[in-house]
């Protein structure tokens, strides 16, 4: 294996593949240098001489400024490399000739053995959802869901309670959210059918909750404080419902039926090198093959918008991607916060500098097609090919929001390992190959020896394949460990 990679022929920096020793030869990019220090594996070596107040390149975009004179062979990382972003920007829209995603490769499945459901959508798993309008019967969601999984166990591939704590208490926006939210969840294509348990009293209320769901033929609802007893209204309500899913059965449906999200989380110096181009990859095959890739996670957007934007199908859905990036900005700045507050210590510790790092290495994962919708927060993609989602960076916020928005299965890349998931199969694709060692039981998919040189095509065909065993009813490493979580971006005023 190579000591370095370069990224782009432009670039100032390469990448280190394994920790690299002071007073070693390194050469990547056609360039050679030795070592002035050692260089923790993922982390930034010098190609070049950067002035101190000049842009540093990687993925030849700049990634930050010199605060100091850096010299080939430095180490490149925050103790001489600083953001570039500031705050609002003035986005001109300036497309750029349509992409030609890549089609899927022959050899793999163009079908996948999916469950269609009345209204055109189509699942990969047929499950009962019992979800809770407000946090105070979060408790009898859960055992509800509990017996009835005792109670009707084989009959669907399972019952499960997505709970939550808010409900009660909020005004405004920030009670619009957890409602919108609830209302995506309940229409997903995934869920066989939908027990809605309400208390009664909360602001979130039973019948407005209802109203923002567009189809009830499969939804049970109730409040508590109406039922005599609100475990057997439940369980009998459940009994329905298992009665209407269990009616369906998997059958080949073509790949553009699949709406997949793009989220990683514990990113590091690999992720934008790996695990983050491979699954660019699978959303170019799939927005070739007509259907949903949907990318979101905003604050890791910023300093890589550029790029992305220029891919804007028209100059609707360009002027819709600014206005979500610039409301994102104001409500840090809003907050007295400054928009680069990002990476995480996890990042910084992978050898993640910058937000604008962070963010060119995340926006791989969206691959070269077209951005043809601007989803706000909650909202449900109704349109083929890549869409643009609006929620925040956090793991489990934004992987519910994905969800929210239809995706039935997620592509969650990382480098340092986390055992979270989601009501879908999140299929957990490790950066690099020693996490996917140490953590077997949490990891789907080893992306790692693309850094030792496996090719990137190759590895793309294998990871679809999975895809579509996944979609097809393999589980997920989070469906083996029981991980399913949900999580309503809070942003608002509580009473």
């Amino acid at each position: 294996m190579p000591a370095a990679h370069c990224i782009d022929g432009r670039d100032d920096v390469a990448v280190a593949l394994r920790p690299i020793s002071a007073g070693e030869s390194v050469s990547a990019g056609g360039r050679t240098v030795v070592a002035r220090t050692d260089i923790p594996k993922g982390h930034k070596i010098a190609l070049k001489a950067v002035a101190a107040g000049e842009n540093v390149h990687k993925y030849g975009w700049p990634i930050g400024r010199a605060k100091a004179a850096i010299t080939p062979g430095d180490h490149v990382h925050t103790h001489n490399l600083a953001t570039r972003l500031e705050g609002i920007e003035d986005y001109a829209y300036t497309p750029a000739a349509a992409p030609q995603p890549g089609a899927t490769p022959a050899g793999i499945p163009d079908t996948f053995l999916g469950y269609r459901r009345a209204n055109g959508l189509v699942g990969t798993r047929n499950e009962i959802w019992v979800l809770p309008t407000v946090g105070c019967v979060a408790r009898t969601a859960e055992r509800i869901a509990r017996l009835g999984g005792q109670r009707f166990v084989g009959r669907v591939d399972g019952i499960h309670a997505l709970t939550h704590p808010f409900g009660c208490s909020q005004l405004g926006d920030d009670l619009a959210h957890t409602r919108k939210v609830l209302a995506s969840l309940a229409a997903h294509p995934n869920a066989g059918g939908v027990l809605i348990v309400g208390l009664g009293c909360e602001n979130n209320q039973l019948d407005k909750l209802l109203a923002e769901v567009p189809d009830h033929g499969r939804i049970r609802a109730f409040a508590a404080q109406m039922a005599e007893d609100e475990t057997e209204a439940g369980l009998a309500a459940l009994e329905e419902l298992v009665a209407l899913a269990a009616q369906d059965r998997r059958e080949p449906c073509p790949l553009s039926a699949l709406a997949i999200g793009l989220k990683c989380g514990g990113s590091d110096g690999f992720s934008g090198l790996t695990a983050n181009p491979l699954v660019g990859r699978i959303a170019d095959m799939l927005a070739s093959a007509g259907g949903t890739p949907i990318l979101t996670e905003i604050p890791e957007i910023f300093g890589a918008e550029h790029p992305l934007m220029e891919r804007a199908a028209d100059e609707q859905v360009f002027e819709a991607m600014a206005e979500v990036l610039n409301g994102f900005k104001r409500y840090f700045l809003d907050h007295n916060q400054p928009v680069y507050e990002n990476p995480s210590p996890g990042n910084i510790a992978g050898g993640i500098t910058t937000l604008e790092e962070k963010s060119l290495g995340a926006v791989q994962k969206a691959g070269r097609a077209m951005v043809t919708q601007v989803l706000r927060y909650g909202e449900r993609a109704t349109r083929k090919g890549l869409a643009f989602l609006e929620a925040p960076g956090n793991d489990a916020v934004s992987s519910t929001a994905l969800v929210a928005a239809g995706a039935t299965i997620l592509l969650f890349t990382t480098g340092r390992g986390t055992p979270l998931g989601f009501p879908v199969p999140t299929l957990k694709i490790a950066t690099n190959s020693a996490l996917a060692e140490r953590k077997p039981h949490w990891i789907d998919f080893d992306a790692g020896p693309i850094a030792a040189g496996t090719d990137m095509d190759t590895a793309a065909e294998d990871l679809m394949r999975l895809i579509i065993e996944v979609a097809s009813g393999k589980p997920a490493k989070n469906e083996i460990n029981e991980e399913r979580e949900i999580a309503i971006w809070k942003n608002g005023v509580t009473l």
